[in-house]
Protein backbone atom coordinates (compact mmCIF):
# COMPACT_ATOMS: atom_id res chain seq x y z
CA UNK A 1 0.00 0.00 0.00
CA UNK A 2 1.23 3.44 -0.65
CA UNK A 3 2.21 5.65 1.83
CA UNK A 4 -0.54 8.58 2.06
CA UNK A 5 -0.53 11.71 4.07
CA UNK A 6 -2.87 13.63 4.99
CA UNK A 7 -2.04 16.37 2.63
CA UNK A 8 -1.36 14.32 -0.73
CA UNK A 9 -3.34 15.32 -3.63
CA UNK A 10 -3.41 15.26 -7.11
CA UNK A 11 -1.65 18.50 -7.37
CA UNK A 12 0.99 17.59 -4.96
CA UNK A 13 1.21 14.26 -7.14
CA UNK A 14 1.73 15.71 -9.97
CA UNK A 15 5.00 17.79 -8.46
CA UNK A 16 6.37 14.66 -7.11
CA UNK A 17 5.95 13.02 -10.29
CA UNK A 18 7.72 16.01 -11.87
CA UNK A 19 11.06 15.53 -9.83
CA UNK A 20 10.87 11.97 -10.20
CA UNK A 21 11.11 12.86 -14.03
CA UNK A 22 14.50 15.32 -13.71
CA UNK A 23 17.53 12.99 -14.74
CA UNK A 24 20.60 14.39 -13.31
CA UNK A 25 21.68 16.99 -10.61
CA UNK A 26 22.00 18.99 -13.73
CA UNK A 27 18.15 19.36 -14.36
CA UNK A 28 17.50 18.89 -10.71
CA UNK A 29 19.37 22.93 -10.03
CA UNK A 30 17.31 24.20 -13.53
CA UNK A 31 13.62 23.03 -12.15
CA UNK A 32 14.68 23.91 -7.65
CA UNK A 33 15.65 27.55 -9.07
CA UNK A 34 12.76 27.94 -10.84
CA UNK A 35 10.37 26.19 -8.33
CA UNK A 36 12.11 27.47 -5.08
CA UNK A 37 13.77 30.43 -3.61
CA UNK A 38 17.30 29.87 -2.85
CA UNK A 39 16.80 29.99 0.51
CA UNK A 40 14.09 27.51 0.38
CA UNK A 41 16.78 24.91 -1.18
CA UNK A 42 19.52 25.96 0.77
CA UNK A 43 16.66 25.55 4.10
CA UNK A 44 16.07 21.76 2.64
CA UNK A 45 19.85 21.06 1.62
CA UNK A 46 20.41 22.18 5.56
CA UNK A 47 17.98 19.87 6.83
CA UNK A 48 18.91 16.84 4.88
CA UNK A 49 22.83 17.70 6.23
CA UNK A 50 21.24 17.97 9.82
CA UNK A 51 19.56 14.42 9.09
CA UNK A 52 23.02 12.63 7.84
CA UNK A 53 24.99 14.03 10.56
CA UNK A 54 22.55 12.89 13.27
CA UNK A 55 22.14 9.65 11.29
CA UNK A 56 26.00 9.44 11.74
CA UNK A 57 25.90 10.04 15.89
CA UNK A 58 27.23 14.11 15.50
CA UNK A 59 26.27 16.02 18.67
CA UNK A 60 24.42 19.31 18.21
CA UNK A 61 27.54 22.00 19.08
CA UNK A 62 29.66 19.79 15.94
CA UNK A 63 26.21 20.42 13.77
CA UNK A 64 26.02 24.12 14.59
CA UNK A 65 29.45 24.52 13.51
CA UNK A 66 29.45 22.06 10.59
CA UNK A 67 25.94 23.41 9.28
CA UNK A 68 24.69 27.07 10.83
CA UNK A 69 21.86 25.16 12.23
CA UNK A 70 19.93 26.86 14.61
CA UNK A 71 19.01 24.25 17.90
CA UNK A 72 15.61 24.38 17.03
CA UNK A 73 16.09 23.10 13.35
CA UNK A 74 18.50 20.38 14.67
CA UNK A 75 15.74 19.16 16.81
CA UNK A 76 12.80 19.44 14.45
CA UNK A 77 14.91 17.05 11.91
CA UNK A 78 15.58 14.65 15.05
CA UNK A 79 12.16 14.55 15.83
CA UNK A 80 11.64 14.04 12.19
CA UNK A 81 14.23 11.21 12.54
CA UNK A 82 12.35 9.58 15.24
CA UNK A 83 8.94 9.98 14.91
CA UNK A 84 8.28 11.05 11.22
CA UNK A 85 7.09 9.12 8.50
CA UNK A 86 10.63 7.39 7.94
CA UNK A 87 11.82 9.44 4.87
CA UNK A 88 15.24 10.53 5.80
CA UNK A 89 15.46 7.00 6.73
CA UNK A 90 14.59 5.90 3.58
CA UNK A 91 16.71 8.58 1.49
CA UNK A 92 19.95 7.77 4.11
CA UNK A 93 19.75 4.20 3.88
CA UNK A 94 19.50 3.98 -0.29
CA UNK A 95 22.65 6.79 -0.37
CA UNK A 96 24.33 4.96 1.80
CA UNK A 97 23.89 1.70 -0.84
CA UNK A 98 24.70 3.54 -3.67
CA UNK A 99 28.18 4.31 -2.83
Amino acid sequence: MAYSPRWRNKMTDKFFQAVLALDNIDECYRFFEDVATINEIQSLSQRFKVASMLDEGFIYDDIVKQTGASSATISRVKKSLNYGADGYQLILKKLKTNK
